[in-house]
């Protein structure tokens, strides 16, 4: 199978799918993590719901096959990939580290991780 080629309308899809999707996560930031908090909610809540929109958009876009090609990478790459951030849920788990928060890090952790994982099978479940 040869990779996928370089086209503008992708391009564009991409860049204007990872503008929102940044813009989405910096808000949930500001609305959830303002303020001394036990956790930073807005990177979780934009990581959960990011992979329950991923499972469902999965499950969408494999009921439509004959949509254009540049809608799932809006979506998916774009927009999804930008909303979900590894990088940031990283920095958080290090910070409680730091702070001797050992068991709240590992707690945060399983949280991105675990409930990222069930969010999109259910996103997937719920659009199949």
């Amino acid at each position: 199978m040869s990779a996928p080629a370089f086209n503008l309308a992708g391009f564009a899809a991409v860049g204007l799918g990872a503008v929102l999707g940044a813009w989405g996560r910096w808000a949930l930031g500001i609305w959830l993590s303002s303020g001394e908090r036990l956790l930073p909610w807005g990177t979780l809540a934009a990581n959960l719901a990011g992979g329950l929109l991923i499972g469902a958009a999965l499950a969408w876009f494999a009921r439509h096959p004959d949509l254009d090609p540049a809608w799932r990478l809006f979506g998916i790459t774009g927009f999804l990939g930008a909303l979900t951030t590894f990088s940031s849920f990283s920095v958080e788990s290090l910070g409680l580290i730091q702070r001797g928060a050992f068991g709240l890090a590992l707690a945060h952790t399983a949280l991105h991780l675990l409930g990222s994982l069930a969010a999109a099978a259910i996103g997937y479940r719920l659009a199949s």
